[in-house]
């Protein structure tokens, strides 16, 4: 019986999380209707992709979609709380059988369907260019208003990925992949920085090699939160909370273990062994050692 090699299983495993245009063609069906909606009552300037959805790292069935909001400053409110519940109320008002709720920094939409059909409605001012990307303030989670940039973000990742050989994204990817399969409450942007600057000191990416050196590093940082590497959103924290955060360290730790144990196998050149603690990793998800 035909056989993979571990690198094969990687590309296999990142063709099946990478997201299909069915996926791509619902958000999109949401963003049109939203756009309607909050032109009509905030003056909407822009939606557009922001997060996993607009910069090649979400994960197929398992990310929802991120909106920016471009919404003028004085339809926005000096509370960012305040501002999140009008526009709650504003998009319920239109989804009536919808559940909406507010997730700070966003107003969550839950179509009824898979995680893919979530919607994130982030209301971003904008406030200044870097680097002639622009700058935003989002919510904060507190009431406040942060900075916040997804073009200067995504800026930076693609010219990592490409200097990388384009084997940076997949390796985020994959780390997101492990954050859902396994329940995870980390912040994906989080994974996303926290990989990128790391592998900036990096010539090659191998991904069994470097998604175990990242889950290393990860656990002996203890997660502690990252200064923004772009200078626009100050520190970065893994979770929302430290209970949350106490959660993600255990299930990292796991999954650490784990990924060194498979790492040892294919030293070992037990390929088929290294394929199941992989597998273990990704919660049952990972390809199969046999073809």
């Amino acid at each position: 019986m035909p056989t993979r090699t571990i690198n094969q299983g990687f590309n296999a495993f990142h063709q099946k999380i990478t997201p299909g245009s069915y996926e791509s063609g619902k958000a999109s069906s949401h963003k049109n209707s939203i756009t309607r909606r909050l032109e009509d009552y905030f003056n909407l300037k822009q939606l557009f992709y922001s997060g996993s959805a607009n910069n090649g790292t979400s994960v197929s069935y398992l990310s929802d979609v991120d909106f920016f909001a471009n919404i003028p400053t004085n339809k926005l409110k000096k509370n960012s709380a305040s501002s999140l519940r009008e526009i709650k109320e504003c998009l319920q008002g239109r989804y009536p059988n919808t559940s909406i709720y507010v997730d700070s920094p966003a107003v969550v939409l839950d179509f009824g369907g898979d995680v893919w059909d979530t919607a994130e409605v982030i209301p971003a001012d904008y406030v200044t260019t870097k680097d002639s990307k622009n700058v935003y303030d989002i919510p904060d989670g507190s009431g406040d208003w942060m900075r916040s940039s997804p073009s200067l973000h995504n800026s930076y990742v693609t010219t990592e990925n490409i200097r990388l050989g384009k084997k940076l994204k997949p390796l985020i990817r994959f780390l997101k992949a492990w954050k859902y399969y396994c329940n995870v409450p980390i912040s994906s942007f989080y994974l996303e920085l926290r990989a990128t600057k790391w592998m900036e000191s990096e010539d090659s990416i191998v991904y069994d090699i470097d998604l175990n050196a990242i889950l290393k590093k990860l656990e002996d940082c203890d997660l502690a939160s990252i200064q923004d590497p772009k200078g626009v959103s100050g520190y970065v924290y893994a979770c929302s909370s430290d209970t949350k955060k106490k959660d993600a360290l255990s299930k990292l730790s796991t999954a650490r273990i784990r990924a060194e144990k498979a790492r040892e196998e294919e030293r070992a050149e037990n390929t088929r062994l290294a394929f199941e603690w992989w597998d273990k990793v990704f919660a049952g998800n990972f390809p199969s050692y046999y073809c």
